[in-house]
C-alpha cells in the first residue's frame, strides 16, 4: 500500500491526536561513554520477562501546539496511520517530541518515512538536525533510531526518580542533516 507523508493541516487537524498503541518491552539498550565516543550493548529479556507498555495519550491542541510545532502525518487512503510531532527548540536542533505508528502498520517503513520528512523540515528551517529521546528499556525504539542514522548523544538516569518508572533512563539521540554532515 502506498503511504503519503504530509504536514497535517486544518482539514485533518483531528489526526494530531492519533491514539498511542501498546508496544513490546523485550530488552534494554545500555549506553556507555569513553574516550569521547558513545557505545552501547543490547540486552534481550527472557520470554517470561517480556511485557507490553502503552504511553498515555497527550491531547495536542492544534492552535496552541501549532505555534512552535509541526504535525506530520502518514496516510494510507486518507487514513492517518502515523504521526510525528516536531518542535522548534532554542538550540540548533529541532526536537522530535512524538513519533508513533499504528500497531498494524509497524515494520513497513512508515516511521522511517516520517523521520525523513522531519529531517527535510529541519534542514529547510536552517537547523542542523533533529534530536529525540527514548527510554532505555524501549529497545525497539532505541534500535529504530540508530537504524535511522541517529547517534547517541546523552544519557539521563535521573529523570524518573521518585516516579513509578524509577528503574528507567532516557537516551538522547541526535541526527545531523546531510548538509550539516557535509559541512564538517
Amino acid at each position: 500500500m502506498n503511504t503519503e507523508i504530509r504536514i497535517i493541516g486544518e482539514k485533518n487537524r483531528e489526526d494530531i491526536n492519533l491514539p498511542n498503541e501498546p508496544f513490546r518491552i523485550f530488552g534494554q539498550l545500555l549506553p556507555s561513554y569513553a574516550d569521547g565516543k558513545w557505545r552501547y550493548k543490547t540486552i534481550y529479556y527472557p520470554e517470561e520477562e517480556i511485557t507490553e507498555m502503552c504511553f498515555p495519550d497527550y491531547p495536542y491542541d492544534y492552535e496552541e501546539a501549532g505555534r512552535n510545532a509541526v504535525f506530520i502525518g502518514a496516510y494510507e487512503e486518507d487514513r492517518c496511520i502515523g504521526l510525528a510531532v516536531l518542535r522548534e527548540d532554542m538550540f540548533r536542533y529541532m526536537y522530535l517530541d512524538d513519533l508513533k505508528v499504528k500497531a498494524g502498520c509497524r515494520g513497513r517503513g512508515v516511521g522511517k518515512q516520517l523521520i525523513e520528512k522531519c529531517m527535510e523540515i529541519a534542514e529547510k528551517r536552517g537547523r542542523i538536525g533533529v534530536y529525540t529521546i527514548a527510554q532505555d528499556n524501549n529497545l525497539a525504539a532505541c534500535l529504530f533510531y540508530l537504524d535511522c542514522g541517529f547517534e547517541i548523544g546523552g544519557f539521563d538516569d535521573r529523570i524518573y526518580r521518585g516516579t513509578p518508572q524509577e528503574s528507567k533512563a532516557n537516551i538522547i539521540f541526535y541526527r545531523d542533516s546531510v548538509q550539516q554532515a557535509d559541512d564538517t
